[in-house]
This record gives structure tokens, sequence and C-alpha cells, in this order.
């Protein structure tokens, strides 16, 4: 009982953390969507692309069940699931990402969190191991992608958020004086210990 809590559990957020990923795209420009916003290049559909490619091998290959989307062998892994090709649709990646999604839900459903699987790319000791130990760590994956995404799409038009509905309007005055407090603090304590 208590596995099929935990099952259900870890899915449920997979679920609510892939679609909060997703929920960063949109109403973004073409050019929002693929440009670099850190110094290592990192943009918000390249995000998505990556989450995908890691779930599709996570709970594909791993479980001796490949993914039906073509993906390159994992030792020839470029950074080329890192950004989106000028030739390569948006909608064309999000697709991807939903054909994933009923790809892994499917693995998830059909597997005992006991079932065992192979991860070729972790080191010794770490390549044996089983679906509740992928499903943690691509939930951690996807949580850890929709928190860049979430601070990303903040510095590109300042929306924040899981979820539109629970989207907030946005109240540049309030913003500014929030920022302004914690500027101050930062420089106080700065100077304190200086």
């Amino acid at each position: 009982m208590i596995d099929e809590f935990a099952k259900n559990s870890l899915h449920g957020r997979l679920r609510r953390d892939r679609k909060a990923l997703l929920w960063k795209l949109d109403g973004l420009s073409e050019y929002d969507a693929r440009r670099p916003l850190t110094a290592t290049g990192t943009n918000l559909l390249g995000l998505v692309k990556h989450v995908a490619s890691v779930e599709a091998r996570y709970f594909g290959e791993v479980f001796d069940r490949p993914s039906p989307e073509p993906l390159p062998p994992w030792q020839e892994n470029d950074g080329s699931d890192l950004w989106a090709a000028e030739d390569e649709a948006r909608d064309h990646i999000i697709g991807f990402y939903r054909r994933t999604w009923e790809h892994s839900d499917a693995t998830i459903d059909e597997l005992a969190l006991d079932a065992p699987g192979h991860v070729p790319w972790w080191p010794e000791p770490y390549p044996s191991t089983n679906l509740f130990a992928i499903l943690v760590h691509v939930l951690g994956e996807t949580n850890r992608h929709a928190g860049h995404a979430d601070i990303l799409r903040e510095g590109v038009d300042g929306r924040t958020g899981m979820r539109p509905e629970h989207e907030m309007q946005i109240d540049e005055e309030a913003r500014t004086a929030y920022c302004a407090k914690i500027e101050q603090a930062a420089r106080s304590a700065a100077s304190v210990k200086a």
C-alpha cells in the first residue's frame, strides 16, 4: 500500500512540474523562448528540450523500454539537447516533451517501484537501480529546471509562479520597493562585515 501511495505521490509531482516548465513558454516570442539568458547559454525552450531528453532516457533506456522518439546514443551527447536550432519548431519540441510524458507515464504505470533498471552513464557502483530511484531522480531534475525556467522567465518579462491560476498581476512599484529593501539589507550587512 505504501508503494502505491509513494508512486502516485511522486508521479503526481512529476506531472505538476512538467506543466510548470511548459507554462514558462506561454506567450513568449520565438526569440525570447530561444535566446541565451545566462552566460552559459541557458534558454527556456532549451530547458524543455533537455528535460524531455532526460525523461525519455531515464524512463526508456534505463528500463529497456526505448523511447519511440529518435534520440542519439547517450555516449554522443554534445549539448545540442540544451538549445533549439533555428530549424527546430517550438511546437515540435513541445510535442516531443508531451509524447515523452506518455511513454514515461506508461513505464511508471506498468512497473513496480522496485522494478530493476540500469543507467549505463552512471559510474560504478551506481548503474543498477530501480523505478523508485529513477522517479526521484527525474522529479529532481524536472523540478530543478522548472526553477531555472521560473527565474529566467521573470528576467524576460517579470512573470512568475508555477501555474497560470496562481499568477498575480505585476505591481512594479511594490516590486521596486521590495527589491530596494533587500538591497539596503545587503549593503548594511556588507558594511558591518567590512
